[in-house]
């Protein structure tokens, strides 16, 4: 019994060599569940590719990678005062505030770290007004250049923002030739490095490169019981009535992999918040429509999902799968926890 991720591997490695053409001294960023895949299964295709350097999440990710890929270990989530920087010399810390960015300059050692500046994300950054002060403690450390992380590019061009801090920098006397940046296009991309051909640009992508080609890679759940029922039958740990005749199928995959979890997302206009209110008052009623599809179609939960099976209702109209067969399951992959993950 599992919930399992198939992936159409050549399909999926032809799609993560293209962008890794688009977008040269590409940083691929492995963090969270792995993107669905896994943090050992994509550090090892990292390693395929060729990159220089990985990025991760935390501190504590990089023993998920650290075996399957040999070169540079990148933090993304900024150091603070109560992490425990690991003594390897592939690790680079990054440094969002004066105050960390001292600390490491006046400890041991030349620590290598990424100074991320503040951009109009608004999250983690050293703001311009700072600098100076960060210019005076770079000799403390080992600086492997700058970053910017940006609003995704839906959000509007980018292009002004970088160049607006590359001015900063150079202005200021920063001395670096390498800058990280996020959800930056390609073209925009192209731009920038032309009109700063001396600055080594390299972009740090994760949901665009493991997950951009929805067709390479799918989620399915073996069935592990089909129980036929009559209306008003009880069933479950809360003993909820069967709304009709039918059958109750129990399919691999609960709240331990993910399932039923949802991140919450933007509502941009009238008709996808209608949907949403909508989707809120059946939940409200106990009714929740499921992930899992039967018969091409997705089927509502029987009550809420257990730790590691979920249990669908099918009116009598729909002829139930046998056990063993796998269910299509539509997740979210940075939420999702596989059991197995099969190249095909």
């Amino acid at each position: 019994m599992s919930l399992t991720l198939h992936v159409d591997s050549a399909r999926w490695r032809g799609h993560l060599d293209s962008v890794a053409t688009a977008y040269p001294r590409l940083v691929p960023v492995v963090k969270g569940t792995g993107y669905g895949f896994g943090h050992a299964l994509l550090a090892a295709e990292a390693t395929r590719m060729g990159v220089e350097t990985l990025a991760v999440g935390t501190y504590e990710e990089l023993a998920a990678v650290r075996e399957a890929f040999p070169g540079d270990l990148l933090v993304l989530t900024p150091i603070r005062p109560f992490d425990e920087v690991p003594d390897d010399p592939r690790v680079i810390s990054t440094v969002s505030r004066v105050a960390d960015l001292r600390t490491l300059a006046d400890g041991p050692g030349r620590p290598r770290v990424v100074v991320e500046l503040f951009t109009a994300m608004r999250r983690h950054g050293v703001p311009a007004g700072e600098l100076a002060d960060v210019v005076k403690l770079l000799e403390g450390v080992r600086c492997e250049g700058f970053a910017l992380h940006l609003p995704l590019p839906s959000a509007g061009r980018h292009g002004p923002e970088v160049t607006g801090w590359i001015e900063r920098l150079n202005d200021g006397g920063v001395s670096y030739d390498r800058l990280f940046v996020s959800h930056v296009t390609p073209e925009e991309l192209g731009t920038l490095t032309a009109a700063h051909p001396g600055l080594e640009i390299r972009s740090r992508i994760g949901t665009r490169l493991w997950l951009a080609d929805r067709e390479a890679y799918a989620a399915r759940a073996h069935v592990l019981d089909v129980h036929p029922v009559s209306k008003g039958d009880r069933f479950g740990y809360r003993q909820r009535r069967v709304p009709g005749a039918g059958h109750l199928v129990v399919a691999s995959g609960g709240t331990a992999h993910g399932i039923a979890l949802e991140a919450p997302s933007h509502v941009a206009d009238l008709r996808t918040r209608a949907r949403v209110l909508a989707a809120s008052g059946l939940e409200a009623s106990g009714r929740a429509l499921s992930p899992y599809s039967v018969d091409g179609k997705r089927r509502w939960f029987a009550e809420p999902p257990h730790m590691q099976v979920s249990v669908l209702f099918l009116p009598e109209s729909v002829r139930p799968p046998e056990v063993g067969a796998e269910l299509p399951v539509n997740v979210g992959m940075a939420i999702t926890k596989f059991d197995r993950v099969v190249l095909d």
